[in-house]
């Protein structure tokens, strides 16, 4: 997979527009009574793991690949207008809890920002990376327990490690799971190698949220910022491809897994893989047809329109689809309530479990537990 030094959740249509935003979807709740609202898809950054890695070539090098990944024009963009317009928010938990307010948001459940992942980590720099991430996101946490829950990072090129710091991240600080990217240093997630990792996370019956960063697909996705539109959605159909038909699923079912921005592809078009699954003996990793693996993961409602997220629901169940915004970048979509209050077909008992109640099962929440 390519590498890139920021994450690809935006190029914009200007620092004002990402900046505002929040603000704007506070009228899809003003003057309605809605429902208890968990956000799952929202990022922050630790600066102390930034300062640590600020001067290594690895780093520094990310700074002439990622030019040549994204095209020059979506770089430029995403450096010099939409993080300039994220970063406050995601560094100021006053401004974060304001925008919550806004938007009608009662909890979040923060990840680190998938620029982060610095998977060309050597053991001994992982663990300090791992370590600050993790200490941050749980000391923000603890600040507003009852508003934000927390996500980890952990090194999982180095997967013995990984399994350390995911212990230390859910039993010793209470976060709730971590977040991986699609893939690690070329390597797919239902690697072998990976086996003991999805051993211990189904133990800990903790949650993995799959966020990628980049795409694989490299210079070819390099204009029009391709990089993401296309590229951040088929790397999760990929990563999650593999995972089921590879039977990773099969030999840990109780792994819990939340797939971003609406899983990607991967249920857009399910039939093709059921279809493959009947057909072919080499489609045949799995025990069951792909779409029954669907019932079992989790998927954010960052689709953006109606009839998209309607399709999400009729393919992995109402049970299956949570909120996610992608705070505070400018692919994020922030008027949730307006969204499921426009999906065809829903019913009031649905849309209540997609905006929070499906969250609170998964997480032992209190629907009054938000501010």
């Amino acid at each position: 997979m390519s590498t890139l030094i920021l994450h690809g959740c935006g190029t914009g249509t200007g620092a004002r527009a990402a900046h505002d935003a929040p603000a704007r979807a506070a009228g899809s709740v003003r003057g309605r009574q809605r429902s208890f609202t968990v956000d799952l898809h929202c990022h922050a950054l630790t600066e102390a793991a930034e300062r640590l890695v600020a001067t290594l070539p690895q780093k520094l090098a990310e700074r002439e690949i990622q030019p040549r990944m994204m095209g020059r024009e979506s770089f430029d963009l995403t450096v010099n207008v939409m993080l300039k317009a994220a970063f406050p928010k995601l560094t100021n938990l006053a401004l974060r809890l304001a925008d919550m307010d806004a938007m009608g948001v009662d909890m979040q459940l923060l990840s680190p920002a998938p620029n982060q992942y610095y998977y060309w980590a050597d053991p001994d720099l992982a663990r300090q990376i791992c370590r600050l991430i993790n200490d941050h996101i749980a000391l923000l946490v603890a600040q507003h327990p009852d508003r934000l829950l927390g996500l980890g990072s952990v090194a999982l090129q180095h997967p013995e490690l990984a399994i350390e710091q995911l212990d230390y991240a859910v039993q010793t600080l209470g976060l709730r799971g971590v977040e991986l990217s699609s893939m690690v240093n070329g390597l797919e997630l239902a690697d072998p190698k990976f086996e003991r990792f999805w051993a211990r996370v189904e133990q800990l019956g903790c949650i993995v949220f799959l966020h990628p960063l980049g795409s694989s697909l490299g210079e070819r996705l390099n204009r029009h910022y391709l990089s993401n539109i296309i590229g951040q959605p088929l790397e999760t159909a990929v990563a999650l491809s593999y995972l089921i038909f590879g039977g990773t699923l099969d030999r840990y079912p109780g792994v819990k897994i939340l797939a971003a921005h609406g899983g990607g592809y991967a249920a857009s078009y399910i039939g093709r893989s059921d279809h493959a699954w009947h057909m072919r003996p080499d489609a045949r990793g799995c025990q069951r047809p792909p779409s029954a693996y669907l019932r079992q993961i989790y998927f954010d409602t960052i689709v953006y329109r109606p009839e998209q997220l309607r399709h999400l629901i009729a393919e992995v169940g109402a049970s299956q689809v949570v909120v996610g915004t992608d705070y505070p970048y400018d692919m994020a979509h922030y008027d949730m309530h307006g969204l499921l209050a426009a999906v065809p077909g829903l019913s009031g008992e649905e849309r209540a479990a997609i905006l929070g109640g499906n969250a609170a099962r998964l997480f032992d929440l209190s629907p009054g537990s938000g501010g």
